[in-house]
């Protein structure tokens, strides 16, 4: 149906599957007010040791994490093997920073992908560009020593192209160790933003040397999916927390791209303890189908606490899109952006199948007893609802868009909405 600018890293699966899961976890799960507390604190080094120290994730069970995802509808995942606090969830040869060497004493990356690969799923790792910890990495506008009184003096010695160099080889470990890679999510960069003393700059492509990165990422998985964080634009892009209501272009040629928008559950990505601000099932599940309606995937975060396990309100968000997509994944997985053609009924959104031959109509507003679609008329050769694959009639009407050269089709519905959180309607195309 639609065509996508062309990528070095395979996309195809990526488009089809749609939904995915993203964990942040790291030593920010102790203190459990937000992933980047390190920063927004300002905790200097010897005191976030102490959640190095204690950290135990005493009740991780990573197959549960997978079935938790797999049973959500979820097809592929993204974990944070390396957050900007520095700490890193593998057994890396290049720093004593990692999970190893905690009480934990296991390989996390390891034991993620072993149970994510045993329930057919997708393996993504996130890896932090940005590394608080690292003695290398400059004092910027985000480092946690930024209003340190000595903050200049203490980026004497340090040395960016040495850090470069340490994250290639912390990048070759994560794609030669574990097997076939399916996504790496770098993260992130900011060489345009303000600058909060004159001495300071943003870091960019420069900085992480990125070319160089990207090529050692080829050389070694060649169809790996690379997001566009870096500052070098590669295969998919990666809005994060905002609503998107086109199809995202090239700037330059017009042509779409292939995207992936980023959410959380609540509003923090790693745990935290206090946060209210949890979305309710019915935003849950409007998102996932507002982006698949725009052609885009959706990946959805989930922070573990710090003894490793998914919380209640994160579990129950899970169970929220494992119920809806038990009876109305058809709209979402192989969907993508319905043809101009259809116009979309207020408070709708409208998906349709890859081989053009099936069109979801998602009523994310329940109407009283119809819902009317322009365009439709004279294309449709049966209707039901997808949740329990029951009967709805339909008839040609005039359209009442504007547009008179649009027949419109007006499906009845029961006046009661069925117990679904979001009905979907089913309509199979006539062959055109």
């Amino acid at each position: 149906m639609y065509t996508t600018k062309k990528t070095q890293g395979n996309t195809e699966w990526f488009v089809q599957d749609r939904f995915g899961l993203f964990i942040h976890f790291g030593l920010y799960a102790l203190p459990a007010r937000h992933e980047w507390i390190k920063q927004t604190d300002m905790i200097p080094e010897e005191k976030y040791e102490q959640y190095f120290k204690y950290f135990n994730p005493d009740m991780l069970d990573p197959r549960d994490w997978a079935r938790q995802a797999k049973n959500a509808g979820m097809k592929y995942a993204i974990l944070t093997t390396k957050h900007h606090e520095g700490f890193c969830l593998f057994d890396t040869k290049y720093t004593d920073y990692k999970i190893t060497n905690t009480q934990y004493g296991k390989d996390l990356v390891k034991e993620y992908v072993d149970a994510f690969r045993a329930e057919g799923l997708k393996i993504g790792f996130y890896y932090s560009l940005l590394d608080w910890h690292h003695p290398d990495f400059t004092i910027d506008q985000f480092h946690p020593r930024r209003y340190d009184a000595n903050a200049k003096e203490l980026n004497e010695g340090r040395d960016m192209h040495r850090y470069a160099e340490y994250m290639r080889n912390q990048v070759r470990e994560l794609l030669t160790n574990y097997g076939k890679i399916d996504i790496i999510w770098f993260d992130f960069s900011y060489s345009k933003n303000e600058q909060p003393r004159d001495w300071m700059k943003g870091k960019g492509k420069e900085d992480w040397e990125a070319e160089k990165l990207i090529a050692l990422v080829r050389s070694l998985q060649p169809d790996i999916i690379i997001n566009n964080r870096t500052e070098i634009e590669q295969d998919i892009v990666t809005p994060e927390q905002v609503g998107v209501e086109e199809w995202p272009k090239d700037k330059e040629t017009g042509e779409r791209l292939v995207w992936e928008a980023c959410h959380t559950l609540s509003g923090s990505w790693g745990y935290y303890r206090d946060e209210t601000s949890w979305k309710s099932p019915e935003m849950l599940i409007s998102l996932l189908i507002k982006i698949v309606s725009r052609g885009g995937n959706l990946i959805m975060n989930v922070g573990p606490t710090s003894r490793g396990f998914f919380d209640y309100r994160a579990e129950n968000a899970l169970k929220t899109y494992g119920e809806w997509m038990k009876y109305n994944c058809k709209s979402i997985y192989n969907c993508t952006m319905a043809d101009p053609e259809f116009t979309e009924p207020n408070g709708c959104r409208l998906t349709q199948s890859n081989d053009g031959k099936r069109l979801y109509i998602h009523l994310l507003d329940y109407p009283f007893s119809s819902v009317v679609v322009p365009g439709l008329g004279g294309k449709v050769d049966y209707v039901q609802f997808l949740h329990d694959g029951s009967e709805l009639l339909f008839n040609d009407v005039p359209a009442n868009s504007g547009d008179e050269a649009k027949t419109a089709v007006s499906i009845g519905l029961p006046i009661l909405k069925p117990n679904v959180v979001v009905p979907v309607i089913e309509v199979f195309l006539k062959d055109r």
